[in-house]
């Protein structure tokens, strides 16, 4: 009996010690934190005029004219997670696969766009710009929000605070870095700020 008891003892220490390891939401293999807070802007090349700083607990940006941390790093089939804030006002977006890292936009990329007030607002957040268009267009000004974004072959897939926004297929662009955009209002007016928490991403 007492050594039924040591046997059975030793069983829940071994699943305690192993099971836990595999326990869902645990593991983080694979993934690389490009942004954590205030540390990260070092992980990425800036393009154009804003005031990019570690502050508050994130990556912020509030001034300039339309500015990108594009990645020192180049993707062909990923997954990226990123954390966000955005004001009422903002104009932001994850551009992926962009084709030239110096002329970022929506032709030369994949804008997974942040922008609630996009004078066409079938392409405004949580809409892939000219690819995928998004019914009724969720908000996300004034409150952190997550972003999950999936490039596989042609396959893109978006999803914001839970709810999939886009699930299309495109092969116009098949590689490249990406790219956290600063951007202006309607009209070139100022836009508010964008503010990056944590940004990770990992290849496929």
């Amino acid at each position: 009996m007492k050594r039924l008891s040591a046997v059975t003892a030793g069983l829940v220490i071994a699943f305690s010690v192993f099971g836990c390891s595999y326990m869902p939401g645990q593991s983080d293999a694979g993934w690389v934190v490009l942004i954590d807070g205030t540390a990260g802007l070092e992980n990425f090349n800036p393009i154009g005029e804003a005031n990019w700083r570690a502050e508050d607990g994130a990556i912020v940006a509030d001034k300039g004219k339309g500015c990108y941390l594009v990645s020192k790093n180049s993707y062909r089939d990923f997954q990226i997670r990123a954390e966000f804030w955005a004001d009422h006002t903002t104009n932001s977006g994850v551009f992926i696969r962009c084709t030239d890292p110096n002329k970022v936009g929506a032709t030369s990329a994949y804008e997974v766009n942040i922008y609630d007030q996009r004078p066409e607002p079938d392409y405004g957040t949580g809409a892939i710009v000219n690819v995928a268009k998004v019914a009724p267009m969720p908000k996300a000004g004034g409150k952190w929000n997550t972003y999950e974004i999936t490039a596989k072959g042609s396959q893109l897939t978006v999803v914001l605070n839970g709810v999939q926004t886009v699930d299309v297929q495109d092969s116009k662009h098949a590689e490249g870095p990406f790219a956290l955009q600063f951007g202006n209002g309607p009209k070139d007016a100022p836009g508010g700020a964008i503010k990056w928490r944590k940004v990770q991403i990992r290849s496929l």
